[in-house]
């Protein structure tokens, strides 16, 4: 994957790689660690939500008052990633349906959920990103994402997971929540390659932060150049670093309150 060659993607790679690395070594972690993730698996699923057109306020998805139906699904998906990390390389297609069964759960007809949409039937488009690719071409190409997948490379962690997101975003194989499905994708890619092997980084915060530059970075990965990629690519890694940061935010906050009490 020569992508992972160019510099601005490899100093971007390093530098959130470095990031997540010190965030991995806060020693906070080591007695509330799954309050750091539980945290960081609100804050990413509030944030893909709206990415996907809801308009929820943090609190109100914490409290669980919100009714959308993108902010409950955005919710499920978070919930159940630490337990599709095995089998996301094993059996990529199988996850992802089951991904697309959580996030449309409340929007999408039974027999709907986890099928990839049909010749003729639409999909949504919250980012603006134009009409999708055919279903013939979406077949062909999410048999190569499982390739991808499956291949064992030496490519950074986060240039896969970085392509996995961008192909399901270009594709929007479902229809629905697509949106919520690549970038779960992306997480998950990122604790089954190690990157993130605690799932402390909310990503998709990150990916919120920056919505005008995801969308730009975006439209750069559909053309299929490795300049276009490579944007893409080194957003996703500033991406994961904002997501970093918010978690050693995360974790300042629980070391202040334990020094207080």
């Amino acid at each position: 994957m020569r992508i992972a060659e160019l510099p601005e993607v490899a100093r971007a790679v390093t530098e959130a790689r470095d990031l997540v690395d010190m965030l991995i070594g806060q020693r906070v972690l080591r007695r509330r660690g799954s309050d750091v993730s539980m945290e960081a698996a609100l804050r990413g699923a509030r944030a893909s939500a709206v990415l996907e057109g809801a308009d929820a306020a943090l609190e109100q998805v914490r409290s669980g008052e919100s009714d959308d139906p993108r902010v409950k699904g955005a919710l499920r998906v978070s919930g159940e990633l630490g337990l599709l990390v095995e089998t996301w390389s094993k059996a990529p297609r199988q996850v992802l349906a089951r991904l697309h069964m959580l996030a449309a759960a409340d929007a999408v007809a039974a027999e709907d959920l986890g099928r990839p949409r049909r010749e003729g039937e639409s999909a949504t488009d919250p980012l603006g990103l134009g009409a999708p690719p055919n279903s013939a071409e979406v077949a062909v190409r999410l048999e190569a994402l499982a390739a991808l997948l499956a291949a064992r490379t030496d490519a950074p962690a986060l240039v896969v997971s970085a392509v996995v997101h961008g192909e399901l975003l270009a594709l929007r194989p479902f229809g629905w929540g697509d949106g919520i499905v690549a970038r779960a994708a992306e997480r998950l890619t990122l604790l089954e390659r190690g990157l993130d092997p605690n799932s402390l980084v909310p990503t998709q915060l990150g990916h919120e932060q920056r919505r005008e530059e995801y969308v730009s970075a975006l439209r750069g990965y559909l053309t299929g150049t490795p300049e276009g990629v490579g944007g893409w690519v080194a957003h996703c890694a500033r991406a994961v670093m904002d997501g970093a940061r918010d978690s050693l935010a995360t974790c300042e906050a629980i070391r202040r309150a334990s020094s207080r009490s």
